[in-house]
């Protein structure tokens, strides 16, 4: 009967309105819900076939989808570890209880923003129980190969705040001036020294001594040199001897002109380096290249030590750990060395709307969203990675009240359609009386 389906029309019209304003209503709750993606609700007729001339009302189904793949805007935080996505991309996390049963590896969810700060145990982890996962570093600081389309290595990643670390001297460089009249006929021939720190593999401090002796001709100049080099770790045994030869020609005099080894690491013209043994490893020593300016020069009257660099620190207690663009947490020390702990991934997948959708913002990959990928940040179709910094929730509020509006018009649009049928079938019964 074409009132009766007037009637079911109007009914189901107040269920899909009904089921429009509890998504308006989700949406606006959570207007200021960090990571929080808005509910985005559609309607669908339902057309049921007409006998003769009649018309047969088939009503409305309402259906609703979490718009994953939207993103909020970013704002600044104060804390270090607070992170989000800019860009395409999930941030890999698990629930604290499942990393502290230790039975496996977690269930890995998803999120795009969260304050993350160090527990007891240097976990980091949200207030509300998410831990980050991640790749942890080998103790150089580099980041092993790891599966990329599975969670089978990714760890919680932990910053022991009581850590200490001591980087190991490897390399030298020595950008030194060697008076030229000191190898002329009649000069005194006294040798120059340097004492130059360095740091063991156990970061205790020792030192490399450089002496440098000129070759006095009985007369002329003979624009030679000879370097030694000492290990104090060693008791003071020399680990390099080498003769320098310096051009006197235009346009390259004070420069470089030949290295002869007599004992240690061979010199070696491409890098302008020799290498030597201290008591803990090699260590490359560099002392600039054939007819270069950069390194050993031979000019004028003075003895200058003008450039002394080296690699390596002291031991050092860290003392806060930042996230960089490219998902590296850096481990940072008292010393100013930073290492680099442990990575983030970033979790890409096909069809993210297609996720299940979890409490705090977290989703879990399905059959519909496809299969997940975890690349680095920055790189493929991912973003970067946000530090000091939340992402804002997709809700724009003006248009859920608008939207709203709209849905109470229509629901009572609806109730006014029931009130009219009511009437129109009493009127039918009053016909009958």
């Amino acid at each position: 009967m074409t009132i009766s389906s007037a009637l079911n029309a109007s009914v189901a019209g107040l269920g899909a309105n009904a089921t429009r304003l509890a998504a308006i209503s989700d949406n606006i709750a959570n207007s200021s819900t960090f990571g929080y993606r808005r509910v985005e609700t559609d309607f669908q007729s339902l057309v049921i076939s007409g006998n003769g001339g009649s018309y047969t009302a088939g009503g409305v189904r309402a259906s609703t989808q979490r718009l994953i793949d939207e993103s909020g805007g970013l704002v600044s935080t104060s804390n270090a570890t607070d992170l989000a996505v800019r860009g395409r991309g999930f941030l890999p996390v698990a629930l604290a209880s499942e990393v502290a049963a230790g039975n496996g590896t977690p269930q890995m969810l998803l999120t795009t923003t969260g304050s993350f700060r160090p527990d007891a145990n240097g976990i980091l982890r949200t207030e509300s129980g998410l831990v980050l996962m991640g790749i942890p570093a080998d103790p150089d600081g580099t980041v092993p190969a790891f599966p990329r389309d599975s969670n089978g290595g990714l760890q919680p990643v932990q910053i022991n705040t009581t850590q200490l670390i001591g980087v190991p001297t490897t390399e030298m460089s020595l950008g030194v001036n060697l008076p030229a009249t000191e190898t002329v006929a009649g000069a005194s021939g006294d040798p120059f020294n340097l004492s130059i720190e360095y740091f063991d593999n156990l970061g205790i401090s020792e030192n490399v001594g450089v002496t440098f002796t000129p070759t006095v001709p009985g007369v002329g100049s003979s624009n030679e040199w000879t370097m030694t080099l000492t290990d104090s770790a060693s008791g003071g045994a020399v680990i390099g001897e080498y003769t320098l030869t310096f051009d006197n020609s235009q346009p390259t005099g004070g420069s470089l002109l030949s290295v002869a080894t007599v004992s240690g690491g061979a010199y070696n013209p491409a890098t302008g380096s020799v290498i030597v043994n201290v008591s803990g490893g090699p260590m490359e020593v560099s002392i600039g290249e054939i007819g270069a300016s950069n390194g050993l020069t031979q000019l004028s009257d003075s003895f200058a030590p003008l450039s002394i660099s080296k690699n390596g620190s002291p031991v050092g207690n860290m003392v806060s750990a930042e996230v960089d663009a490219n998902g590296f947490v850096h481990a940072i020390f008292d010393t100013g060395v930073t290492q680099v702990i442990f990575q983030v991934p970033l979790v890409d997948l096909p069809n993210p709307n297609g996720m299940l959708s979890l409490d705090q913002q977290t989703y879990i990959p399905t059959p519909e969203s496809g299969t997940f990928f975890l690349w680095d940040a920055g790189d493929g179709p991912t973003g970067e990675v946000a530090a000091f910094a939340r992402e804002q929730s997709t809700t724009d509020v003006a248009g859920e009240l608008t939207d709203m509006i709209q849905t109470q018009r229509a629901y009572s649009s609806n109730a006014k359609v029931i009130q009219t049928v009511s009437e129109m079938l009493q009127e039918t019964t009053n016909i009958i009386r």
